[in-house]
């Protein structure tokens, strides 16, 4: 069962969402720190990644003018926003707060 984008942000679960393109520079960079971050916090977060290319409709919804660019949401609000990459203890104690 595919969940939609609006359920998953919707959920107990905080979700961050990664928008990138393939071509970014900086989008490849963040890749490996936000593996590690998955690796860390298990299923007590969830990563997505939405290639602003593919996905013009929510590029422009949550008004992405550089990327990458970060978007935590948790029980559906945005927790925190931030473009430009991202080191893993940043991504930690952002985090970990609304976990």
């Amino acid at each position: 069962m595919q969940t939609s984008f609006s359920e998953l942000i919707k959920g107990d679960t905080p979700v961050l969402v990664d928008f990138y393109a393939d071509w970014c520079g900086p989008c490849k960079q963040q890749a490996p720190t936000l593996k590690q971050l998955a690796d860390r916090m298990g299923d007590k977060l969830k990563i997505i990644k939405i290639d602003v290319d593919r996905s013009q409709s929510a590029a422009q919804k949550y008004q992405i003018q550089s990327i990458p660019t970060l978007i935590l949401f948790h029980k559906g609000k945005v927790v925190w926003r931030k473009s430009g990459v991202q080191s893993l203890s940043a991504l930690e104690g952002l985090v970990r707060p609304v976990m």
